[in-house]
């Protein structure tokens, strides 16, 4: 306790007995026991209120001890069936786990890992994919604080994720891998990965690429050969050896008909090859006989532009090419949706354009836009000219028009924008609003109008290309931009009617792991419905197989998961009960499993991962060492530390009640004795 908490709990007892003594004992000639019990009473009634002043408090030191985390992330992929067995890799990590000196040293942490990461105590290979650089990623993430320490139990072969002998982990984690499997090089000749475009058109020549690899240090000449839906299109003969161990096939196929069309690249196997599993790859494609011609009018050069192209034509079923408002009609006349950024009076030929012809279109305005001109060039909204102003996207989840699938705004930079009020003049739905210096706006941001056969929608913002961006920085990649950026060209493409049911899946699956579809079910009045119920029907078109199944609600859509289907062909039907509302289609999963195109432990990457965090690398035949090398370093020694609790004498409480109680004796026993 302080010592100025001290002195006041003593002056406090000063000040009672003072004002105790002027009450009972300054001029006044009584004397007797009851006065002495009254004065002690009122001196208890004032020393207890005086101490709820000072509440007097106390440090009480708590001394544990902090052990250091041992974190084992143990493969749970199938690949690891080919190099030992659950039963033997449970019983390595039970002695781990099992170790006194370990328990005594470390907190210890079990996780499982495939294409997720998850805390289990049981072993079970049946992960189709592996991503080592997840699972360290996670564990760096989950650990932050203190000293670490993580066994990796692997063969090293990863199959999803950043390559993660190249990841920055934290300074305080330490990665030892065991190499679990064989890690004899054998000989061995592969496909590598098949490049191919995801749509072609019907009658045009698309390209495949593929790599023959080759591990082996005798030459060796093999033919590979490239078959679409069984039939052989292309045949070529390679030569390797241990110098040139790889050659890239380069070759271009007509589309003959339209449909999801299966490549299978094949070479020959080697004499006493011990895995043919990757000697054939397959890919698809889907062929069709139509592509949306999407035309980007401006009078400017800006990065929104070529962002929008991007996006636009990573759905190789469009194509967009760039025009300025003073170009010709015919390339207005061959577009099938115009772009319109930035109008100014250059403009004019283009709404005039857009006038006759009703194409469908997206405005996109910002700093540069002509509003005097736009204001009276068209009868669709009317914008106040002000000053420019950073905007922040808020997603309106009440929107209907189209699903939104997982794309999100949260934490996307602002655009440029105008701070004047916005006047809607056609009926539609706004998908985002505005939100300005932390200030929700009941301000359009992005709008699609629905009134008339003709469809526009309206961005009141530039600099989009940042969003494009920042979907990148999240995720590694543009997808979510680019699938929200497509759907809006599909809506803008069709004048039918808009669907209360809209079904989104990929056309080909590489693997039954990855096969999902989604759905989106509006009310009549194009409000997301969460309490549809929707079924699914899925049918094999050679198999014979057929099967139904509900439909999940997640977030804002319905989605079911079909991992546990073979690979083939599969029609389904999505229904709605109650409804009058089916959406039918087509969909391919691929006999591609990707833990079967290695079976060698890659202990070469594992022992640069455990050099670069300061590890060491193992081999399931020396465990011991593992164990014994963590006990004794002096790395991992668990620390004391102290936490100080901040605690009160006396509880407010005790110090109220008896202050209650001694105020009543004094009144009672005052009362009893005629002394009020």
């Amino acid at each position: 306790m302080e010592l100025r908490t001290v002195f006041l709990i003593v002056l406090a007892a000063i000040i009672a007995l003072g004002i105790v003594f002027f009450q009972y004992y300054y001029r006044n000639p009584k004397k007797g026991p009851l006065k002495i019990i009254l004065a002690a009473l009122r001196f208890i009634a004032l020393f207890c209120g005086l101490l709820l002043l000072i509440n007097p408090k106390f440090v009480d030191n708590d001394y544990y001890l902090e052990k250091a985390n041992l974190i084992l992330l143990v493969d749970h992929s199938t690949s690891m069936n080919e190099a030992t067995t659950e039963r033997g890799l449970s019983e390595m990590v039970g002695m781990i786990k099992g170790n006194p000196q370990l328990e005594d040293r470390f907190s210890i942490q079990a996780f499982g890992f495939g294409s997720a990461v998850d805390q289990t105590d049981s072993i079970m290979f049946n992960q189709r994919n592996t991503d080592i650089s997840k699972a360290l990623t996670t564990a760096n993430e989950l650990f932050l604080n203190g000293t670490n320490a993580i066994v990796l139990i692997t063969d090293g072969n990863q199959t999803l994720g950043r390559d993660y002998e190249h990841l920055n982990l934290g300074g305080n984690l330490s990665v030892n891998p065991i190499v679990v499997g064989d890690t004899t090089q054998h000989e061995d000749i592969s496909v590598g990965l098949i490049n191919t475009n995801t749509y072609a058109f019907l009658k045009n020549k698309f390209p495949v690429e593929t790599t023959i690899r080759y591990q082996g240090s005798a030459a060796v000449s093999k033919t590979v050969t490239v078959s679409i839906n069984g039939n052989r299109v292309h045949q070529q003969r390679v030569e390797l050896d241990a110098l040139k161990n790889s050659q890239t096939l380069n070759t271009l196929v007509e589309a003959q008909s339209v449909g999801i069309k299966t490549i299978k690249v094949e070479v020959d196997a080697l004499e006493n090859e011990k895995n043919t599993a990757n000697n054939v790859k397959e890919a698809a494609i889907e062929v069709i006989d139509e592509k949306t011609n999407v035309v980007i009018v401006s009078d400017m050069l800006h990065p929104d532009i070529g962002a929008l192209k991007k996006s636009i034509e990573a759905n190789e079923q469009r194509s967009v090419s760039i025009t300025k408002p003073t170009g010709t009609t015919q390339e207005l006349e061959e577009a099938d949706i115009l772009i319109l950024y930035q109008p100014n009076r250059n403009f004019r030929p283009v709404y005039a354009f857009l006038e006759n012809s009703k194409t469908n279109y997206f405005t996109i305005t910002g700093s540069k836009t002509d509003w005097n001109f736009l204001n009276g060039a068209q009868q669709s909204f009317l914008v106040d000219n002000s000053q420019s102003e950073e905007i922040l996207p808020i997603l309106n989840n009440a929107f209907g028009i189209f699903g939104l699938g997982d794309f999100n705004v949260d934490g996307f930079p602002p655009l440029v924008g105008n701070l004047g009020d916005i006047e809607l003049r056609k009926s539609g739905e706004t998908i985002m609003y505005q939100q300005i210096r932390g200030v929700d706006l009941d301000k359009p941001l992005f709008s699609i109008l629905t009134e008339g056969k003709q469809r526009e929608a309206v961005l009141f913002g530039e600099n989009i290309w940042r969003w494009r961006a920042q979907t990148y920085r999240n995720d590694q990649d543009f997808q979510k931009f680019d699938d929200f950026m497509g759907t809006l060209m599909v809506y803008l493409t069709s004048n039918d009617q808009r669907s209360r049911l809209d079904v989104d899946h990929a056309l080909v699956f590489e693997n039954a792991s990855m096969a999902k579809i989604r759905a989106s079910y509006f009310d009549e009045g194009y409000q997301f419905d969460p309490n549809a119920r929707i079924s699914i029907q899925i049918e094999g078109t050679d198999s014979g197989f057929s099967r139904e199944s509900p439909m999940l609600l997640k977030n804002t859509y319905y989605e079911v998961d079909l991992s546990d289907l073979a690979s083939g062909e599969y029609r389904y039907t999505v229904t709605v009960e109650g409804e009058n509302h089916k959406r039918s289609g087509f969909f391919r999963i691929l006999d591609f499993d990707p833990e079967k195109q290695l079976t060698s432990a890659d202990y070469k990457k594992l022992g640069r991962l455990a050099e670069k965090t300061n590890g060491k690398l193992y081999y399931t035949d020396n465990v011991e060492e593992l164990m014994e090398d963590l006990t004794s370093s002096q790395q991992f020694l668990p620390v004391q530390k102290n936490r100080e609790n901040i605690v009160s004498l006396i509880d407010f409480r005790i110090l109220l009640g008896l202050m209650v109680l001694v105020l009543a004796a004094e009144w009672f026993i005052r009362k009893y004795n005629g002394l009020m």
